[in-house]
């Protein structure tokens, strides 16, 4: 994180290479969201089982982390436009093979190729607006991130089934392949920032970062239930209703979380975004008990929406500010695998527990969930500095 110029103190809008990270984030997760349901429902099509349609988005995410371990060592040796660049490339054009063929070593081969480019994409645009903001800057620049991320998610997964379902699936590989590549365009116009040369001079113990990373995973683990459970636990309600507003208010959480850390410091609205978080399982648990309707779900996805915006961008200020300069890119790795691999276990283990017990217990666990494996992980950590205000 690069400390302001007094002289030179430019508006949000006018940090030289941030827009482009933005609209770089914003293509990568348009292609991904656009094909994200649709490939395992073409996958169904093509009379393959259940299993493996929910293996497609398991290789995907499974390389995605994998990936994401490896990007600070490949920040540092190829820098971040090559890395976008790269990820850009990994992600859009393959989408095409989905054309060729739907076997399941082929479809599982792709999604595992398009995972290696995703994780390029989150981990280097996080670390690139963390590099690129000013100090005073950086929780409406992170917040700024967040919205590009989630609204092209809010554009792009409706649109790819909608373009499934209305014509065909070859539409939305097509639009996928070309919605990706074009964040090469905006890669294109990045700052050229020299990449560090060698290592760090001490390496980062992952403890300092498992604050941020657990209360994120946390959240995530909620947020992955409900988007792959909730349809299935709620029938005769408005879920698509819900989850857009899940959708919009986490970008009212992420940038008004955002612009309160540039003035009064990061850290201090996480415990109450992951109250809120939690606190919004419960009514989830009631609305898939039958015992809540329409207003009680809307009301839900509202509270949870708010408060999981909160989380994400406290957890990623937070990693920031605790990994230092020399350590950004494994802040942004640590913050996208917690995001990431959460949000599949969730999908699995809440999937896992309503299948035995019901939707239910599966969402009043998660309500537990969310509050506690943060608070186990402040407990495990080292000793949190006070919050400061940029």
């Amino acid at each position: 994180m690069r400390e302001p110029d007094p002289t030179d103190r430019p508006t949000l809008f006018g940090v030289r290479g941030l827009a482009a990270a933005w609209s770089t984030s914003a293509a990568a997760f348009g292609g991904f969201s656009l094909l994200l349901p649709v490939v395992p429902w073409a996958v169904a099509e093509e009379g393959g089982s259940d299993t493996l349609a929910g293996s497609v988005t398991a290789v995907f995410m499974f390389t995605t982390v994998l990936t994401q371990i490896a990007m600070p060592r490949l920040l540092r040796r190829f820098g971040h436009r090559a890395t976008l660049a790269a990820g850009c490339l990994f992600l859009g054009p393959p989408s095409l093979l989905f054309l060729i063929s739907m076997e399941p070593a082929a479809a599982l081969g792709i999604s595992g190729l398009r995972g290696i480019g995703f994780g390029m994409i989150t981990v280097a645009a996080a670390a690139l607006v963390g590099e690129l903001a000013p100090a005073r800057l950086l929780g409406r620049a992170t917040g700024m991130l967040g919205i590009s991320i989630a609204a092209s998610q809010m554009i792009g997964l409706p649109t790819g089934l909608a373009l499934a379902e209305r014509f065909s699936t070859t539409p939305v590989f097509v639009l996928g392949a070309i919605v990706s590549s074009a964040g090469l365009i905006a890669a294109a116009r990045l700052p050229r920032l020299e990449p560090r040369s060698g290592r760090p001079a001490a390496r980062l113990p992952f403890v300092v970062l498992l604050l941020p990373t657990v209360a994120v995973g946390a959240g995530a683990i909620a947020y992955g239930g409900l988007t792959s459970l909730l349809r299935i636990a709620v029938v005769d309600l408005p879920v698509p209703a819900a989850l857009a507003m899940l959708s919009a208010s986490t970008l009212v959480g992420r940038f008004g979380a955002g612009a309160l850390a540039d003035r009064f410091g990061a850290g201090r609205m996480l415990p109450v975004g992951l109250g809120l978080a939690g606190v919004a399982m419960v009514p989830f648990a009631l609305v898939a008990d039958g015992r809540a309707g329409a207003a009680v779900l809307i009301g839900a996805a509202i509270c949870f929406g708010l408060g999981f915006g909160i989380v994400q961008n406290e957890a990623l200020l937070i990693a920031f500010r605790r990994a230092g300069s020399e350590h950004i890119g494994s802040a942004s790795a640590a913050w996208n695998i917690g995001f990431d691999a959460g949000t599949g276990a969730g999908s699995f283990a809440l999937g896992a527990i309503a299948a035995s017990a019901g939707y239910p217990a599966a969402f009043a666990i998660a309500a537990v969930l969310v509050p506690t494996l943060p608070l186990l992980a402040r407990l495990a950590g080292p000793p949190e500095r006070p919050p400061t205000a940029a």
